[in-house]
């Protein structure tokens, strides 16, 4: 089974693609997680344009995947620019969109205490309308800075256990794709 991950952060070594890291290394071995690494490629979102090569690779992942794996920072109290972006091209055409009752899950880091939340649940809304399967759960990692050891695994063993537990209900309600099952 194939989850795909997508970074709302584009640092390179981001806590979020260091979260989504801990999450590949945290599936069972008969699962893989696959990190999309083109969103800082993905042009700004224009009804009626024709699609960018840029967001077809990132459609086509989509389409790909078994579940979707969303790790957020949060700007501004909200979800960064860059990945609303993203999932404005994944929502058309709507209804019959690429995320289109693929399960999605939402985690997030930051170096603050409260992990992302707000972007989390904003994101979780977005994700929401344009008719994902949206897990109902979040996991905020705050501190981020102090989180994760070497190798990328959390230090806390009960963030560990939450993410575990979150990536197994994702698993659990995701039905292999053909591509995933060849």
């Amino acid at each position: 089974m194939i989850v795909l991950g997508l970074c709302g952060s584009l640092r390179p070594g981001s806590f979020n693609l260091r979260l989504l890291e801990a999450a590949g290394a945290a599936l069972a071995p008969e699962h893989r997680l696959v990190v999309f690494d083109g969103l800082a490629d993905v042009s700004p979102y224009v009804e009626g344009a024709t699609t960018p090569p840029a967001v077809a690779r990132l459609l086509e992942a989509i389409a790909a995947a078994d579940a979707v794996l969303v790790a957020t920072p949060e700007y501004n109290a909200s979800v960064p620019g860059q990945l609303k972006n993203a999932l404005d091209w994944a929502s058309r055409p709507f209804p019959a969109n690429a995320l289109r009752a693929k399960p999605v899950a939402v985690v997030g880091a930051s170096t603050g205490l409260f992990g992302a939340v707000w972007a989390q649940a904003e994101l979780r809304k977005v994700l929401a309308a344009i008719g994902a399967d949206v897990l109902d759960a979040d996991l905020p990692v705050g501190r981020a800075h102090d989180a994760f050891g070497a190798g990328g695994v959390l230090l806390d063993a009960g963030l560990a256990a939450c993410l575990e537990a979150l990536l197994a209900d994702l698993v659990a309600r995701a039905r292999p794709t053909k591509t995933s099952a060849a």
